[in-house]
């Protein structure tokens, strides 16, 4: 997996997070913050996985369930689920996860790649594959999570 911002031997930074039983991890240059959950306010006609917006300093941010959009089912927040503020291609876009648990330090080489096996949609949204502490965690692209068409509605 070669990427522009990394080269070979030079770590780079990942955040874990849980939904459900399972873990996850994004690039932490993605990430602008991590927040407590804030109820958000719907919208009408937005995806099932756009929970709404909520004011962010003055700004609107969408709320994306990230567990709804990767198909493992829509959360019930509660006080200790979280928001991890993110860029996603050209906005900002809050994404609801159960917890946040870890920084990652990890090289290219110890990104496996996704099994043939999995469905397309997890090919889709998955990256990779890091095998940590006897643990899966799932390297999430988040240019993936939202088609151009719904960053428009999310606007």
């Amino acid at each position: 997996m070669s990427d522009p911002l990394t080269h070979a031997g030079m770590g780079r930074e990942l955040i874990s997070f849980r939904i459900g039983s399972q873990e996850f991890c994004v690039d932490i240059m993605d990430v602008r913050e991590i927040r407590g959950w804030t109820p958000a306010t719907a919208l009408p006609q937005a995806p099932p996985f756009v929970r709404g917006v909520i004011n962010l300093r003055g700004a609107v941010l969408p709320i994306v369930d990230l567990g709804s959009r990767l198909g493992l089912g829509q959360a019930d927040p509660t006080a200790r689920h979280v928001i991890i503020v993110a860029q996603v291609q050209n906005q900002i876009v809050g994404l609801l996860v159960d917890a946040v648990s870890d920084i990652l330090t990890v090289t290219d080489d110890m990104i496996q790649p996704t099994p043939d096996v999995a469905s397309e949609m997890v090919r889709n949204f998955v990256r990779g594959l890091l095998a940590i502490d006897g643990r899966m965690v799932s390297f999430i692209s988040l240019d993936r999570v939202l088609p151009e068409k719904d960053l428009e509605v999310a606007a």
